[in-house]
């Protein structure tokens, strides 16, 4: 993992244009996201320690993987995306609610 984050250093550029070849569910990230994603990847791979496993890096792949899929998905993109500051009343006390 190491030697890909050395070489992702050196050609930063290059990061994004490979990463749907790598991750096929990147194809669903808006170019700002894809290199947003390319950054955060190359950074994560560089301070991953081998003895953990690489759950960081692996954390990291699943977040973004959700991200791609809410891109992926006309209307769930619309309803996270939408805004959400109009006053929806009261909200009751949960202590009052019968199960």
């Amino acid at each position: 993992m190491r030697m890909l984050a050395v070489a992702a250093r050196r050609e930063p550029g290059s990061v994004p244009g490979l990463l749907p070849d790598a991750f096929p569910w990147a194809r669903s990230l808006p170019e700002p996201d894809l290199h947003a994603f390319a950054v955060e990847l190359t950074d994560a791979l560089s301070i991953a320690d081998p003895a953990d496993d690489s759950a960081s890096v692996a954390q990291l792949l699943i977040a973004w993987r959700h991200t791609a899929q809410a891109h992926s998905d006309p209307e769930l993109l619309a309803a996270l995306t939408r805004s959400h500051e109009e006053d929806r009343g009261p909200v009751p006390d949960p202590r009052d609610v019968v199960a």
